[in-house]
């Protein structure tokens, strides 16, 4: 029996959570986490953030990294 898309849906955000758990995911949630509270804190303004997160997934491949998107259609 195939898969539905909600399972299929189900399976790739747990691919995103087992990539991050192994460390392979450069942009992963805590990453964007603590961007995030520098934000907060007033240490960055918003555009800084989304260009040091832009920074973190251009180099994730040199890095032998994958960004989030890229785990979530491995999934």
């Amino acid at each position: 029996m195939a898969r539905t898309r909600f399972e299929a849906r189900l399976e790739k955000r747990q691919a995103v959570r087992d990539a991050e758990a192994v460390g392979m995911v450069a942009d992963s949630m805590d990453v964007r986490l603590a961007l995030m509270e520098r934000v907060r804190t007033g240490e960055i303004t918003l555009r800084e953030a989304q260009a040091q997160l832009k920074k973190i997934k251009s180099g994730a491949k040199k890095a032998g990294m994958v960004t989030r998107a890229q785990a979530f259609s491995r999934g």
